[in-house]
């Protein structure tokens, strides 16, 4: 019963790490492995601000900046992230941090962390590949985003939240073209491959704990369901 979690690096740190709800997500994890033995979660975790920090710095620098060399600035924050969280998890964690998604499909332990890959997609494409690894069918997709709206609430105050989605409708909002250090509830390149697998993600706020579990014990919870065509 493996479920896989995609952890957006803007709920890990959002400005600074955010220590108080590490502490209360820790919590949480143990509390719903506990319950059952046959639980695992496998988390993927992006980069949060500093890879855009570090991103803009590069781009403010360099009188070209290139995509990949952003990519590359990005995957290192994931992958410091992704090394506070094994070490938050280190009993339950047995294996390194993942960072080829395509290398791996089973693990000792209940929880597997992975951060960024490669250049050209997000966390959330790994994410996606994890899942195909796994066989789950699910991707919990955790960001400061509470649901997928019509159009971003922060500029258009007329957006409207959207509770389920086919594929296709996902992708006519956000388009099909990767842009490094880009915000948009998932990934275009993950969303094209989700669709070809027929795997459902659930897009929630990650700092709402409460709905996480919701989310991970299949009661009702507040989000946007996208789905198979």
């Amino acid at each position: 019963m493996i479920k896989i979690i995609s952890l957006g690096g803007s709920i890990v740190a959002p400005n600074s790490i955010d220590v108080p709800y590490l502490k209360k997500l820790a919590s949480l994890v143990r509390s719903y492995l506990e319950a059952d033995s046959n639980r695992k979660l496998v988390f993927i975790v992006g980069g949060g601000k500093p890879a855009r920090e570090y991103q803009a710095a590069y781009r403010s620098i360099v009188t070209d900046p290139d995509d990949e060399t952003q990519d590359w600035i990005g995957i290192a924050a994931t992958r410091l992230n992704g090394e506070l969280l094994r070490g938050i998890f280190r009993d339950k964690c047995h294996h390194p941090v993942v960072t080829d998604p395509t290398s791996i499909n089973s693990f000792d332990g209940s929880i597997l962390v992975a951060a960024g890959w490669k250049p050209g997609c997000s966390s959330d494409f790994d994410a996606v590949l994890l899942a195909e690894a796994f066989h789950a069918d699910t991707v919990i997709n955790l960001s400061n985003i509470d649901q997928v709206y019509t159009a971003d609430p922060k500029q258009d105050p007329s957006a409207r939240p959207l509770y389920q989605l086919r594929w296709d409708e996902f992708r006519t909002l956000v388009g099909d073209t990767w842009v490094p250090g880009k915000n948009l509830p998932f990934d275009p390149i993950a969303a094209r491959r989700a669709q070809e697998d027929k795997l459902k993600v659930i897009v929630a706020a990650g700092t709402d704990l409460s709905n996480l579990l919701n989310i991970l014990e299949d009661r009702p919870f507040l989000g946007t369901t996208i789905g198979p065509d």
